[in-house]
């Protein structure tokens, strides 16, 4: 299955994660595909802890991605709050990746350091340049006009806007879709995704997206 998704910025390859383990292997064939599209030349992947704010989660996720590929080595930018985002070494090291991977976590740790900062600036320098992006949990969700505020203070967050007029819902259930109706209730909103755990949505420059993954994405349009 296919969806059409409306990129307000220009993109290689974005992979959208639900969500999933993947020490226990739940996303294995997704991380398989995002591998299998970073280019031959590139092969370094840069590791955004920023929702989690866990160094651990790079040195444990590069493990897991060696143990698929061992060419590639895994760099862990270390962007986890307002001061981090202007280093150069770090925009560089965003720039040049070949894969840059935003780690689970909690979406207002991810927005309130990342969001409109020069570290988005070089993701998306990035994502123009021919790297893949990926995100998964509350970092995909981030990817849309608004996000869920898991802090719970207020019902929706600024997102960084990549997809246009969209809201997205990871780790979706649709027996219980209310966070996502509530996101898709906002006027900026004309399309809401739920993308389950161990499921994505690969997104290519035409704004086609491919679902891989175990599960099935709920799109929701408003008429």
């Amino acid at each position: 299955m296919k969806l059409s998704v409306p990129l307000a910025t220009p993109v290689t390859t974005l992979v959208l994660i639900g969500g999933g383990e993947f020490s226990f292997g739940e996303t294995h064939e997704i991380d398989e595909v995002l591998l299998g599209r970073v280019y031959a030349e590139r092969r370094t992947i840069a590791f955004l802890p920023t929702a989690s704010g866990s160094a651990e989660y790079a040195t444990h996720f590069g493990t897991y991605v060696r143990g698929i590929d061992p060419s590639f080595e895994m760099v862990n930018v270390p962007i986890y709050r307002g001061r981090d985002v202007r280093r150069q070494k770090s925009l560089n090291t965003i720039t040049t990746a070949g894969l840059v991977y935003l780690g689970g976590g909690v979406t207002n740790n991810l927005l309130e350091t990342l969001r409109e900062s020069p570290a988005e600036t070089a993701l998306r320098d990035a994502a123009a340049g021919g790297a893949v992006i990926a995100a998964i949990g509350a970092a995909a969700s981030c990817f849309g006009t608004y996000a869920r505020d898991m802090r719970g203070a207020v019902s929706a967050l600024p997102a960084l806007g990549w997809l246009a007029n969209t809201a997205i819902d990871t780790a979706f259930d649709p027996s219980n879709d209310t966070a996502l109706r509530r996101l898709m209730s906002l006027p900026d909103v004309n399309l809401g995704l739920g993308i389950p755990a161990k499921t994505a949505l690969v997104i290519t420059s035409d704004g086609t997206g491919e679902i891989i993954g175990e599960g099935q994405i709920a799109a929701f349009r408003k008429k």
